[in-house]
Order: C-alpha cells, then structure tokens, then sequence
C-alpha cells in the first residue's frame, strides 16, 4: 500500500464542470460572512444540510482532488485500485447544494457541462477516468440514493450506474426501479430499491447477482464503488442492518473482477461503526484481512474533550437533518452525559 497527498482540486479545475459564479462564492463564503451571502445560499442552497463552515472551499478541493488523482493514477497503470474514504459525496443537483454535499460535474452526449453544486468529486473522478477509458461502472452501497451521479450521466452510455438505497419516503426520494435513464443512456442507470432492515445474507442475495450479471452485460473498463457507511446497523440516519462484514463483503465482490477499482467513502453518521468499517474494508482490498482488536497506537486514548466536540459536531448536522434544535444530550447520543449512542 503506498499513502499518496493528493493536491487539492483547484479553482480552475472545479470551473471546468461548474460556474465560475458558484466556484467563487464557495471560495468566499464563511461562517462569519455568509451574511453577506444570503441570496446566493439561497440560489445555491446552501444551508441546513450543507451549512457553511470554517475550510469549505479546502474541503472541497481536497475531496474532489483526491478522487481526481486517484482516477490519474488509475489511467496510469500505477495502481489497480485507488481508495479516497474522504470522497464519495454523491447528491449533486444543477446549481445547489444537496445532502451535505458541495461541488460536482456532468457528461452529456459525451460534452461536460456545468452542473449542480456538490462536492461530488465522485464525477470529477469519473471524468477523469473517461479520458482513457470507454466504459465505466458505477455501484453504491449507500443507504441513500445516488442520485448525483446518475444525474450527471443519466444519457449517456460510456458510464452505468447502479445504486442499492432505501427508498419510499426517504431522501433523496429517486432511486425508483422504473428509473432507466434517457436517449443513449437509457437502460444504463440500474436502482435497486430497498426497504427498511435488510441484513447481510438478504443483501448480499441481491448485490451480487444484480453485480455480476452486470459485470458480464456491459464490461466495464474501471469500476468506482462508492461505500457509504449509513447502510450499515446502528447508523444515526441508516435503517439498514449490515454488519461490517457484510458490508464489507460488497468490496471483496468487486475487487474479485480484478478491474482498475476506485475506492469511495461516502455517508455514515456513527462515527466509530464508518472508521470501524472502512479500515477493515481497506485491509480486505489489501489482502490481509484484520481482527477485532485495535493495536495500541499514539492516537488510543483520546481525550474527553476532542471527543465531546467530535460528538457534538456529528449530532449537530444530525439535528439539523431532523430540523430540531434540541442538543445531542437531549437525544441522549453523548456518552459523556453517562448515555447510551
């Protein structure tokens, strides 16, 4: 395994899939001015679910960066698969923010075109892997619907996408079976709609005829797996019931077609279950799979008070996605009130 820095998208290479306007007012825009921004929160929609805070813009760059220099490194043959856990932000809509994320990009008869604002630095890295590649599949094992990117190429046929989600009064609210795609992508957007409770045997009876006969139908060229981790049990905003393993077992299945891969993170709003979750998934994709035990390391006790912030900043976006302004120990999330998560 080698850790590579990514550098951060920059101005110029978000402009090329979003409006200079949009690009400039995230890279303005604070907590201590968005005052001055009101009109353009609205337009852009921004707010509630993508609040603005302190680093937005840096945030954004280096996600999408990520991804986008994972794809490169794809392209060049110097990796078989690429993981960025700080991408996979998947909700882009044409000129707004969508569920907590920020910047996006968009195929349309094989032209890019600008498209919502999200973060989605998932379509940025698709983009770039398209530049050498005809055919590229897209799963996501989300909880929510990936509806960004099957927007972004919902007519064309150079990229399927597949997404397995709750649906039926849920957001995003897409993701219905009869939803095919348009013109020359019709028939290449694949969702798998599914209720409340599913666990890892009925999930993995379902992800992995759905992937396979996909993988022999349109060949894809390079894979991008997005692993949201609000699928799995226990998440605050999830109503699946995937294990770790279970979930797991969706990027085994994927890394055993031996495609270029690009490894995404995506949702999750238990903290410990997502890092849990997706260092277990990396030593999978590496091989050596790990056990339950953490080793002692510098970062093993952390302290109460990095904690309790770290918690009160997840539950935070957590209210606000109920539209409640009752505190996380009203919930009785904090551990640091003597209360269960």
């Amino acid at each position: 395994m080698r850790i590579q820095r990514a550098k951060p998208a920059s101005k110029y290479e978000m402009t090329q899939f979003h409006t200079d306007e949009y690009i400039d007012f995230l890279s303005k825009v604070t907590p201590d001015n968005m005052d001055q921004f009101s009109k353009e929160q609205s337009r852009y929609n921004v707010g509630d679910d993508c609040p603005v805070f302190d680093g937005l813009f840096e945030f954004c760059g280096i996600s999408a960066g990520g991804s986008m220099e994972g794809a490169a490194r794809l392209n060049r043959n110097k990796c078989d698969v690429a993981v960025n856990w700080a991408g996979g932000l998947h909700h882009a809509k044409k000129s707004e923010a969508s569920g907590f994320c920020y910047v996006n990009g968009k195929l349309s008869n094989g032209k890019i075109t600008s498209t919502r604002l999200t973060l989605l630095d998932i379509v940025l890295g698709i983009l770039e892997l398209l530049r050498f590649r005809q055919r590229v599949l897209y799963v996501d094992i989300d909880v929510h619907h990936g509806d960004g990117v099957e927007e972004a190429f919902y007519t064309t046929d150079r990229v399927m996408t597949v997404s397995f989600h709750k649906y039926g009064e849920y957001f995003p609210g897409t993701g219905e079976l009869r939803d095919v795609g348009v013109g020359q992508g019709k028939y290449y957007a694949v969702n798998f709609p599914l209720r409340d409770g599913i666990d890892d045997v009925s999930y993995k009876s379902i992800f992995e005829p759905v992937i396979k006969s996909v993988m022999e139908w349109y060949r894809p060229e390079a894979v991008v797996l997005q692993c949201g981790g609000d699928s799995l049990s226990g998440d605050r905003l999830g109503c699946f019931n995937l294990s770790m393993r279970g979930h797991a077992n969706c990027v085994n299945f994927v890394k055993s077609f031996n495609l270029p891969t690009m490894i995404l993170g995506g949702g999750g709003y238990t903290m410990r279950n997502v890092a849990r979750t997706w260092a277990y998934e990396t030593s999978i994709l590496l091989g050596e799979p790990i056990g339950p035990s953490l080793p002692y390391n510098d970062y093993y006790e952390v302290s109460c008070s990095s904690d309790l912030t770290n918690c009160w900043l997840t539950t935070t976006v957590f209210c606000s996605r109920l539209r409640t302004g009752r505190s996380p120990f009203e919930y009785g999330q904090c551990k640091h009130k003597g209360l269960s998560g």
